[in-house]
């Protein structure tokens, strides 16, 4: 033991290198109205293009992420794929989930536990209501802490109704400025053509339209449809095989919150309040260095309490941000520039979609239409990212920055 305490000692061996980690791969399955196809093969469809956007082969691939299909989810669906891998996530906590997933893939990677991790989502929510295979539910489920609140009728919806109300009240915030996400974000849609809606809407159609839980009339609530994506993150070893040009992952930040409202101390401050902060962090930047932001929007008010969250603007300042076309893909901070959840696609859990979307932002492939341009630029293109998923009902966050650099 005196040895131990007084004997000479060894040099502290150096810590391993952490790898720079890429997104190398990203793609959408077919979306929208997709009444043939199973959640299944939607994976599999995402999947394999994805693969062939990388330009890597998949005997790359040794890691996998997946949740919200299947029995043993990640497994099930790894083995349709035809995946043995030997790093696998399941983490499953709402809409947040891929951010989450690819903060863990990043992880494995850079310490070496993965090289090429691929995550992958699909579902037929749209077309499963549509043919009767199955209902819409009103609540998560009625054991545990959430038997306190289903008896009432507390569903989803109405708990982020509450949270929006709790914000108007507080600081002010309006119908038309809801309004204005909803608006704004329809225009960015108008020029992808995989949105499923890309009409043009005015803001006294969203404030018209039926009531679903007060204050969100129906253009206030995301879409629902089908669809799958796909993104494929590897080593650095690995980008100079690549087809393209990578997009680096800087830094990621996680969090949660609550299931019981109850347990909500804040119904105007979200857990990416604490997900950006830490994404930020760690990627060494601050807020006025994000050219876009995806933003998970399956209601209007979750983008402008994320928008403050995330710091672009001051707590309960989010309604006067949006306004003045601050949102659109030429506005001063584009967000949701493929259309998000209120109008391009929502089948399900749509994390994901954002992660695509940045990617293929920074990589100027949006089209010209909706391509986010930066003046002075290298390229005039972007260079930094923002992704930021919300699971639940503000449950859970979690924050990815990407970019070009």
């Amino acid at each position: 033991m005196s040895g131990l305490l007084h004997g000479p000692t060894a040099e502290p061996a150096a810590a391993p290198r952490r790898r720079r980690v890429a997104v190398v791969g990203v793609a959408l399955s077919d979306c929208g109205r997709v009444d043939g196809p199973t959640p299944y093969a939607l994976h599999a469809q995402a999947a394999r293009r994805a693969l062939a956007d990388s330009g890597l082969d998949r005997r790359v691939i040794d890691g996998f992420a997946s949740a919200g299909l299947g029995t043993l989810a990640p497994i099930e669906v790894a083995e349709y794929l035809g995946l043995r891998p030997a790093w696998v996530d399941s983490t499953s906590v709402g809409g947040a989930t891929w951010e989450v997933m690819a903060a863990h893939a990043a992880d494995a990677i850079a310490a070496g536990h993965a090289n090429a991790v691929l995550l992958v989502y699909g579902s037929t929510a749209r077309a499963d209501i549509k043919a009767r295979r199955r209902t819409s539910n009103l609540s998560f489920g009625a054991r545990g802490p959430l038997q306190f609140e289903v008896p009432y009728g507390h569903t989803l919806i109405s708990k982020y109704a509450m949270a929006a109300r709790r914000h108007m009240h507080e600081y002010g915030t309006t119908l038309e400025q809801l309004a204005e996400v909803a608006v704004q974000t329809r225009a960015n849609a108008a020029a992808n053509p995989d949105a499923m809606f890309r009409d043009p809407l005015t803001v006294d159609e969203v404030l018209a339209g039926e009531m679903i839980a007060d204050p969100f009339t129906k253009l206030h609530c995301c879409i629902r449809s089908d669809g799958g994506c796909a993104v494929l993150l590897a080593a650095e070893d690995y980008v100079p095989d690549t087809a393209k040009a990578p997009v680096w992952i800087l830094g990621s930040g996680t969090s949660v919150s609550h299931t019981t409202m109850s347990e909500w101390e804040d119904f105007t401050v979200s857990p990416a309040a604490v997900s950006g902060r830490l994404a930020f962090e760690r990627a060494g930047l601050t807020p006025a260095d994000v050219d876009l932001a995806e933003i998970y929007d399956a209601f209007t008010y979750m983008t402008l309490v994320t928008l403050e969250d995330l710091g672009f603007c001051g707590k309960g300042e989010g309604g006067a941000f949006v306004e003045k076309g601050r949102l659109l893909c030429g506005g001063e901070l584009p967000v949701n520039t493929d259309g998000g959840g209120l109008s391009a696609c929502h089948p399900g859990m749509r994390g994901l979609f954002l992660l695509v979307e940045a990617v293929r932002q920074l990589r100027g492939e949006a089209g010209p239409d909706r391509q986010v341009t930066k003046p002075g630029g290298h390229g005039h293109l972007p260079e930094v990212a923002l992704a930021s998923g919300t699971g639940g009902w503000f449950c859970s966050s979690g924050t990815v920055i990407l970019g070009r650099g």
